[in-house]
């Protein structure tokens, strides 16, 4: 069990520091815990390689934990935390020693005689999250004697001996009959019913970080607990464990059927997983939090699972053959009938109806006794999907659920894709790409002076957008671009997305649009009227009098200068029938309303297909070109087919190879403060936080904005993203153990926050539960018209908050994850809803639940803040402790891009 990083030794300028392998005095190795991340550190060793010492004499070198270094670090560097260990030595001199001293590899290690030596502690601390960078220092023990003074090698190693930590299992659930899919309901009033009363219960057990290439296999195994609780308050009845004998690697799926339970008995189920250890003659084990629990009910007379076949176009799925079939949105029909134990001798049968969903989509209910055909099953997405059907009885009650797995074909591809990556700003090229493989390409080119390229784009560095009109003549509004012949037929069904970052609202301003011969048969644009995104559809070709038919978003205005994700979709139906067309428009991901139907807006209304290029950024209407677009856009995709929410859902998250982009739009450090001004360092124009009230000061020493914790703060202008989106936002805090105990219990402030009327819409938060124990906190926050609180939404940290170290706090807003939402009303009624929060202190996620997600997300205003926020409509909450910095990025990161974008390894290493 090893695990190895290597640090890069930094000098400074000042007397004392010597750069490039010559007399040090102080030397100083900064640690990233990207490779520790999820581990359990047994025992830590630091290596440094000696490579010249003054003389031959042992002189004693000193390993010191410091605060963190950067670039301004000036002698005498960083304050010093805690002795790691130290060591007598001399190495390096080679033969003008007897006997020879060559290069030598020093190595420091806790010293079980020296109680003051705690270096496996504070590594131990470093990859469970509790501070963000592990600096260590070198030094010579007597610094005013120059025969102490010594050379290393500008690196160093840290090897470490781990057990993993465990994760919470996956997959956990009951399989209650003799189906093979495992459910989880999490609600008692609607438990899982059992036929049998032996069911078998299942975990994937999981280490808490996913090991990296090379490790050693994780021993890990699941533990089965079963609680009952109709009988009395809820009582353990029955526990297992599996494997029974040795140990699973990560991700291993364990089954065990429970003992005997009695017919009738209401239980609950939830497993965790234990992570088990050997070490120098030692072992021990680690647990992770349990599950949430999973209810069922023991029925043997209930209805046992009903038999699924099915009609077109999908096939059950075997062990040798899994084909795809239809597409996503392609209805499927299926028969329901009872399982033949529920039909007599005489062919009679007590069931009356059948519930039946696909696992992400809302339940349904056709009503039926020895047969009930369904036409409408309609899977979301493409891929492996599990249709689940359980029958109803004359005693109203559901019985044990029966699965029928089918493989989704592939939707088809887009027709066309424009990325806006294929020149630098002032390359002077002017041809935007078509990257998309299906049909003819249509490749884009830029007009007028007015378009441009931007490297402010949606993909993060080294990615480019297409920049329109933004520049300081406001006069300036000629810029477009074009495909020479129309990319979609806009008679037919189509779905067209882009991210925008609008930079003007004081005038329409077009997205897409696909113009005729005098007007525009579709246009996706701001509407200064409005003051809202729109998308309409023209009821004809037509110059004068055109009739617009209009899909407009709920709310508005939308903030400037941010990135949002527009999409619009046109429904035929398939079929001729004008009167059932729809348009609909979303954003981030979220539909606007319900579907319009065009032909209730206008009988006039006709589908008419578009005869010129597509246009980006400008519209025809009247005969006239106009209402440019000011700003940038980006990513820009049509499909020939109408996309179900679901996949207007995945394309927002704007992921490559299963992992979403994202952008960073604001960055303030502290290090580069001049006088009142944090200045902001991207290249979007955000605003420098200015420090208040007079008098607040960044500490040079530390490079860090220290806080009084009664009125002092930092403020800029907000928001810096469209918060109805998945966005991400860190900061690096310390908390002064000293000066906090001042503070009563119950004492919160927030680090960060965005001002949202009397509210914050987005806030992270330390809290004072107790004297001496502090809590990280990552919230959102719902308002109503009359900005009364409807939701809160929070993230608490699982562990106690570390003091007098720097830590690194991060909140993500994942706008599209999905989780299963039940209708407090009818716990049978079930459905998929997107919107959750993270919250990571250091490189760990931290452990959420329900209150973790937020249905209705809302966009903040005014004042983003370091070091005070807005509650019940007030302004205080100040914060007590250091501040380094706050970036902000748009898109929501997962653990691994938190590791690697917000952590990240030091700049030299």
């Amino acid at each position: 069990m090893f695990d190895g990083d290597k640090g890069v030794g930094k000098c400074g300028t000042a007397d004392g520091y010597y750069c490039g392998g010559g007399y040090v005095d102080r030397m100083y190795f900064e640690f990233a815990p990207t490779k520790l991340a999820g581990k359990h550190v047994l025992d830590a060793t630091f290596r440094a390689r000696e490579t010249w010492s003054f003389n031959c004499d042992k002189h004693p070198v000193d390993l010191v934990r410091t605060d963190n270094i950067s670039e301004g670090t000036r002698w005498p560097g960083p304050k010093q935390l805690d002795l790691m260990g130290d060591q007598d030595v001399s190495a390096g001199r080679g033969d003008l020693c007897s006997p020879d001293q060559p290069d030598k590899w020093i190595e420091f290690n806790d010293n079980s005689k020296e109680s003051d030596e705690n270096l496996t502690s504070t590594v131990r601390s470093f990859a469970d999250g509790k501070f963000s960078r592990l600096t260590l220092m070198l030094r010579a023990k007597d610094e005013s004697d120059p025969r102490a003074w010594k050379r290393f090698d500008d690196n160093a190693e840290l090897s470490v001996d781990f057990a993993y930590k465990p994760g919470v299992p996956t997959n956990v659930g009951v399989i209650p009959g003799v189906s093979a899919t495992a459910y989880c309901n999490k609600s008692s009033s609607n438990p899982l019913v059992a036929t049998i009363k032996t069911p078998m219960v299942q975990a994937s057990v999981q280490t808490l970080v996913q090991p990296h290439k090379g490790d050693p296999a994780a021993a890990l195994q699941a533990e089965f607990v079963v609680e009952r609780g109709d009988d009395a308050a809820w009582h353990q009845v029955w526990t297992g464990y599996r494997p029974d004998k040795g140990w699973a690697p990560d991700g291993t799926l364990e089954k065990m059927a429970t003992s005997e339970r009695a017919d009738g008995g209401l239980y609950r189920y939830r497993a965790r997983t234990q992570s088990h250890w050997s070490y120098d003659g030692k072992s021990g084990d680690l647990w992770s939090s349990y599950s949430p629990w999973c209810y069922f009910k023991i029925d043997s007379s209930a209805p046992k699972a009903p038999r699924i076949t099915t009609g077109s176009p999908y096939t059950e799925c075997t062990a040798n053959l899994c084909e795809g079939k239809g597409g996503p949105g392609d209805p499927g029909s299926f028969t329901f009938q009872p399982n033949t134990a529920d039909i007599d001798a005489a062919g009679h049968t007590d069931i009356t109806a059948y519930e039946y969903k696909l696992l992400s989509t809302p339940t349904k209910t056709v009503s039926g006794s020895l047969k009930a055909d369904v036409k409408d099953v309609r899977p979301p997405l493409s891929g492996t999907q599990v249709l689940s059907v359980r029958a109803k009885d004359v005693h109203n009650r559901w019985g044990t659920p029966a699965e029928f797995t089918f493989k989704v074909a592939p939707a088809p591809g887009a027709v066309g894709r424009w990325h806006f990556d294929d020149a630098a700003p002032g390359s002077g090229a002017t041809l935007a790409k078509d990257s998309a493989t299906e049909g003819t390409r249509h490749d884009a080119t830029l007009q007028t002076a007015d378009a441009g390229w931007s490297s402010l784009a949606r993909r993060g560095d080294a990615d480019y957008s297409l920049w329109l009109n933004d520049g300081s003549d406001d006069t300036a509004r000629s810029g477009y671009a074009a495909t020479a012949t129309p990319a979609v037929n806009t008679k037919d069904s189509f779905t067209v997305s882009a991210w925008v970052y609008l930079t003007d609202a004081s005038q329409n301003h077009v997205v897409l649009s696909a113009p005729g011969t005098t007007g525009s048969a579709f246009t996706l644009y701001y509407s200064a009227s409005y003051k809202k995104w729109v998308f309409n559809r023209t009821a004809g070709d037509v110059k004068d009098n055109p009739v617009y038919l209009r899909s407009i978003a709920d709310a508005g205005p939308p903030p400037l200068k941010v990135w949002t994700h527009l999409a619009a979709v046109f429904d035929t139906k398939n079929d001729a029938d004008k009167t059932n067309d729809t348009i609909q428009l979303f954003v981030n991901g979220r539909p606007q309303g319900k579907p319009v139907l065009l032909n209730t807006l206008s009988t006039a209304y006709q589908p008419w297909t578009s005869t010129a290029g597509l246009q980006f950024g400008r519209s025809l209407a009247g005969g006239d070109w106009g209402e440019n677009f000011r700003g940038r856009i980006d990513e820009v995709t049509v499909w020939q087919y109408a996309l179900n929410p679901e996949q207007i859902v995945e394309d927002a998250q704007l992921a490559q190879d299963g992992v979403a982009a994202n952008e960073l739009v604001a960055y303030w450090d502290a290090t580069a403060a001049k006088g009142s001004d944090i200045p902001e360092s991207t290249g979007y124009p955000v605003p420098s936080m200015k420090l208040a009230p007079s008098g607040t000061t960044v500490n040079e020493d530390d490079n860090a904005l220290f806080l009084d914790g009664t009125g002092q703060y930092a403020a800029s202008a907000g928001p810096v993203v469209d918060e109805t989106g998945s966005f991400t936002v860190s900061a690096g805090v310390r908390l002064d153990s000293q000066a906090l105990k001042a503070k009563p219990v119950g004492y919160k402030a927030q680090v960060a926050a965005q001002r949202m009327g009397g509210e914050s819409s987005w806030a992270l938060w330390v809290v004072k539960p107790a004297d001496d124990t502090y809590q990280w906190k990552f919230t959102r926050t719902a308002v109503d018209s009359t900005g009364k609180v409807t939701q809160n939404a929070e993230v608490p940290a699982g562990d106690v908050a570390v003091t007098d170290s720097w830590v690194q706090i991060t909140g993500v807003f994942d706008a599209q994850e999905g989780w299963e939402w039940t209708d407090p009303s009818d716990a049978t009624n079930t459905e998929t809803r997107y919107g959750k929060l993270h919250l990571y202190v250091g490189e760990i996620d931290q452990p959420a639940d329900n209150a973790a997600t937020l249905t209705t997300p809302q966009q903040g205003s005014g004042e983003l803040s370091l070091g005070r926020g807005t509650t019940a409509g007030t302004t205080g909450n100040y914060l007590l402790g250091g501040l380094q910095e706050l970036r902000i990025w748009t898109g929501a990161m997962n653990a691994d891009q938190v590791r690697s974008q917000v952590l990240g390894s030091p700049d030299t290493a």
